[in-house]
C-alpha cells in the first residue's frame, strides 16, 4: 500500500433523495443537532456568501501548494461530488483557478472545499460554489504526492469519502454518510421548530419567558 500517495476509487454514495433533503437545511440547522462539534473552521469560507452545496465528499490530500492529485480527483469526480481537499492551511499557492474549476463543471461536479487557496476569484465568486481558505495570484505545482479518497481533516472537521457536504454562507458542514438519516429527521425537526419560531416572532405570539426563567434558574437577581 502506498500510503502518501495513492488513489482509491471506491466509495459508499448517499441516495440523491437525501442529499437533495440536507440542501433545503442551513448549515447551522444541521449543525445544532450535531452537537455543533462537526464543522470546518471558520476561516473556511465561500467565495460568495450565496454560494450553496451539498454533495458526496470526494476527499483529497496533498501536500500545501500542490495540485497534481486534484486534478486527478477531477478526472474521476461523478455527478454531484464535491472535492474536499486537505492542504494544511497553506495560502502561499492557490489550488484551483478557472481552467480546473471549468473541467470539474463540465464533469459535473457538485462543489470544491479547500483547506487553502484558489485564484481567478473573479470567475470563480461567479460561478459552481467554491469555498477556501484565502485567494492569491501565485499559482499550485504538479509533483505529488497526495492521496484521492482517504479519511482527512479538514481545518479540525473529520472527513471520509462520501460523507454528505454541506455549505451555505455560514461555513461548510460534513454529515457522516452512515448517521445520515438520523441527522437528517432531527435537522429537519429542528428547522420546522425555527420556521415555526420566526412566525412567532413576525405574529407577536412568541413566549420569551424562558429568558428569565434561565436569568433565575442561574443565581441572576432580576430587580
Amino acid at each position: 500500500m502506498a500510503v502518501g500517495f495513492r488513489v482509491v476509487r471506491e466509495r459508499v454514495r448517499a441516495d440523491a433523495a437525501i442529499i437533495e433533503a440536507f440542501a433545503g437545511i442551513p448549515v447551522a440547522n444541521i449543525s445544532d443537532t450535531m452537537h455543533r462539534v462537526f464543522a470546518a473552521g471558520p476561516d473556511i469560507r465561500p467565495l460568495d456568501p450565496a454560494m450553496r452545496v451539498a454533495g458526496v465528499a470526494l476527499t483529497v490530500r496533498t501536500r500545501p501548494g500542490d495540485n497534481l492529485m486534484l486534478h486527478k480527483a477531477v478526472d474521476i469526480a461523478e455527478p454531484g461530488d464535491v472535492i474536499v481537499v486537505e492542504a494544511g492551511g497553506d495560502t502561499t499557492n492557490a489550488l484551483i483557478g478557472e481552467i480546473i474549476v471549468r473541467l470539474s463543471h463540465k464533469r459535473r461536479v457538485a462543489g470544491w472545499v479547500i483547506d487553502g487557496a484558489v485564484r481567478d476569484f473573479d470567475a470563480l465568486s461567479k460561478g459552481m460554489p467554491v469555498f477556501a481558505r484565502g485567494v492569491t495570484h501565485r499559482g499550485p505545482y504538479k509533483d505529488g504526492p497526495g492521496e484521492i479518497n482517504v479519511p482527512i481533516s479538514l481545518a479540525g472537521m473529520p472527513v471520509a469519502p462520501g460523507d454528505i457536504v454541506v455549505g451555505d454562507g455560514d461555513g461548510v458542514l460534513a454529515v457522516p454518510l452512515d448517521q445520515a438519516p438520523d441527522i437528517l429527521a432531527k435537522a429537519e425537526a429542528h428547522n420546522a421548530q425555527e420556521e415555526k419560531l420566526l412566525r412567532q416572532i413576525e405574529d407577536g405570539t412568541v413566549d420569551r419567558s424562558w429568558v428569565d426563567e434561565a436569568l433565575k434558574t442561574r443565581g441572576c437577581v432580576l430587580e
